[in-house]
């Protein structure tokens, strides 16, 4: 029998990759899409066929009840989320009421439903925000710098309270960023990859950034499903951190960029204080040793490959685009 797996966020970059990696495992795999005005199915277009899509929505306690109790998943994966740490501090409210609470209701229509699912919660390492320690490992203190941040602790909490309160098997991974030519181009590493692209193209010229000086853990997103994977399987449920243990800057990041394409940053990077935010966080890098012993985990892909892989991948598509 195929195993039956839900998955939140399923249009999202890893909810794509996610979504791959079940199907090549045999898996039946059931996507949760909101209803909205402008739907956008362009990471799954090519798996759409092979997966069972479904309306729920975290801010519908009611809606995910109806899809757990109809479709009767075994694992559940919640990706969604308000996503960009830049909008939560616009939207701080909208962030809470997805990326925390409906952590929340998740966990009640499983209770509710099924205890026996097992659940993986997508942490993040921007609950480190403010680092008191590096690296950052499963022990390290959170102190977010963003509404974003501290709505992923409680998300994190929450789950560990469930895990403790009912016994479930749910299992948090504390990702540190990870990128891929599915990131949506408001991340900074696809914002750096794709005007590249156009810059070589001669459609722009500038590259317009805020903090050089920031620094990240930034793998693979297609190395990451893995992880999360791996800890669903696991005899005992766990919070895990999943990253490559070196850290890059943002100005690190400009130059592999426009090394792909025979260009130098200085040429074409200006700065804009429109993309600081109001409280930054300037180191993160995570210590992944704990599921590299306990869950047999390893990255596969580099920093530089990652960079070259999206320029090449957003090459095509500025290409594409304009024949």
């Amino acid at each position: 029998m195929a195993k039956r797996a839900l998955i939140t966020g399923v249009t999202g970059q890893d909810g794509s990759y996610l979504a791959e990696f079940l199907l090549e495992r045999d898996y039946e795999v059931i996507g949760m899409v909101r209803r909205t005005s402008t739907v956008n199915f362009e990471r799954i277009a090519h798996i759409q066929d092979r997966m069972t899509l479904v309306a729920g929505d975290l801010l519908d306690e009611g809606s995910l009840i109806s899809v757990l109790a109809e479709h009767k998943p075994e694992e559940i994966y919640n990706l969604a989320a308000q996503s960009f740490v830049q909008t939560s501090f616009s939207q701080p409210v909208l962030t809470g009421e997805t990326t925390a609470l409906g952590v929340t209701r998740m966990l009640e229509a499983i209770r509710i439903t099924n205890p026996d699912v097992r659940l993986y919660q997508a942490s993040s390492s921007e609950m480190f925000g403010k680092v008191v320690e590096v690296p950052q490992s499963e022990t390290t203190p959170f102190y977010p710098r963003s509404p974003y941040g501290v709505a992923k602790v409680y998300g994190h909490w929450i789950t560990v309270n469930y895990r403790e309160s009912y016994d479930l098997h749910a299992s948090s991974g504390i990702l540190f960023n990870h990128e891929s030519p599915r990131r949506g181009l408001e991340f900074v590493t696809r914002k750096v990859t794709h005007t590249v692209a156009r810059i070589k193209a001669g459609l722009q010229q500038h590259l317009a950034l805020g903090n050089l000086d920031a620094q990240r853990d930034w793998g693979y997103a297609a190395d990451y499903v893995d992880a999360m994977w791996r800890m669903v399987q696991a005899d005992e449920p766990d919070d895990y951190v999943i990253a490559t243990g070196e850290t890059h800057s943002v100005r690190e990041l400009c130059e592999v960029a426009f090394a792909a394409v025979g260009l130098t940053m200085e040429d074409h990077v200006v700065l804009d204080e429109r993309f600081l935010r109001p409280a930054e966080v300037d180191l993160l890098v995570g210590d992944a040793t704990k599921a590299e012993q306990q869950l047999g985990w390893k990255r596969k892909v580099g920093f530089r490959e990652l960079i070259e892989m999206m320029v090449e991948s957003d090459l095509a598509l500025v290409h594409s685009q304009r024949s």
